[in-house]
């Protein structure tokens, strides 16, 4: 039977001076001790060794991951200091490599060789969503400002929403109307015009606040090629929650993989590579643990420079927004957004005295005739 484990070592120095002394049997010695007669004989035995447990570490271990195997785990945790277990078991698998350790098995090589990480579990949303098939739904942020010994910067990030792949990641001097709209004419020129966007809320993208949408620019370009916007709900940034967490896996696997950048084109040549260790070799816990590449394919719409002019229905009525944003409707003037001035917009009917106001494919205004104009 075992001794008692807060004072085992001074309990047996104990018994093992009073059984020197002989002044009672052993077997009496052991049955106030609380231990059988092997266990005290044994314990005699080892006086002059010490009275601490021995380990009870096998001599062998011959299901033990073989010492390539664990040079390469920790070769490839190395490369990629913020994969796990998990990641690193698929990324093996993937690749075809063998002996193949479980992920628990991986972890434990990572703790012994003093290279895992804190846990770092990220609160899930409550409700998550999904778009159907690639290119139904982008999303779109910057991240920043980034820090360099030159000079600030910001990272320009399209994600898609159906395969998590990396549409845009781009170091952008500034975050102006101009530098998005030339960096996605560049993504729409490689991966085709996408059904929606999905962005935050402010300059350039617009917002939607209190029930009432605001569109930029930037917004009315997208429209003309036949693009919906849509805004997160302000303060809720959990509504972009896969280029927020795509943001948080670039920062922990690139941005804070060094104290400092010299410039922003030394940050743009690190993240084009990390990029495509994203898109293509990183597994993704969300989509069965392959890279976002796997599950992408580019749009079948093709962009052109110059989008096709807006075509309504022959039932809607039609006006062109004239300076300020204003169009004329019922002898009532009504605003529907300086970013369409100059362009023609369809009116509705939805019920009496609403009207629904559309630019290309969007609405983007509802008129309720029974209150007074919004000026």
């Amino acid at each position: 039977m075992p001794w008692e484990v807060c004072t085992a070592v001074s309990k047996r120095e104990e018994f093992v001076r009073f059984a020197a002394a002989r002044e009672e049997s052993l077997s009496e010695l052991c049955r106030r001790y609380g231990v059988s007669r092997p266990t005290g004989y044994k314990w005699l035995g080892r006086a002059e060794e010490g009275f601490s447990d021995r380990s009870r570490r096998p001599l062998s271990s011959p299901n033990r991951t073989g010492t390539a195997t664990e040079a390469l785990v920790c070769q490839l945790r190395r490369r990629h200091p913020a994969w796990g277990g998990r990641k690193l078991h698929h990324y093996m698998r993937r690749e075809g490599l063998a002996p193949l350790p479980a992920p628990s098995t991986i972890n434990s090589i990572l703790s012994r060789n003093g290279l895992l990480a804190a846990d770092r579990r990220m609160q899930r949303d409550w409700q998550r969503f999904e778009a159907e098939a690639p290119n139904h739904l982008w999303q779109m942020d910057f991240k920043g400002p980034l820090q360099t010994d030159t000079g600030p910067c910001f990272a320009l990030t399209v994600l898609d929403d159906h395969s998590r792949f990396n549409i845009c990641l781009a170091i952008c001097p500034d975050q102006t109307r101009e530098t998005v709209q030339a960096q996605l004419e560049q993504s729409f020129h490689c991966y085709g015009l996408p059904d929606c966007i999905l962005s935050d809320n402010g300059p350039p993208w617009g917002s939607h606040q209190d029930g009432e949408r605001r569109f930029t620019r930037l917004a009315a370009w997208l429209m003309r090629h036949r693009i919906v916007v849509s805004h997160g709900r302000p303060a809720h940034p959990q509504t972009q929650g896969k280029d927020e967490r795509f943001h948080g896996t670039y920062n922990r696997e690139l941005l804070a993989s060094r104290p400092a950048w010299y410039s922003p084109a030394e940050l743009e040549r690190a993240s084009t590579d990390w990029r495509e260790t994203y898109n293509w070799q990183r597994p993704h816990e969300a989509i069965g643990n392959e890279p976002p590449g796997t599950r992408y394919q580019p749009g079948r719409r093709a962009y052109t420079e110059i989008p096709p002019p807006a075509d309504y229905p022959s039932g809607d009525l039609q006006r062109r927004v004239v300076q300020g944003g204003l169009i004329s409707f019922r002898s009532h003037t009504y605003r529907v957004g300086r970013a369409f001035t100059g362009e023609l917009v369809a009116l509705r009917a939805v019920a009496d005295g609403v009207w629904d106001v559309y630019y290309c494919l969007q609405r983007i205004k509802t008129l309720d005739l029974r209150l007074p104009p919004d000026l």
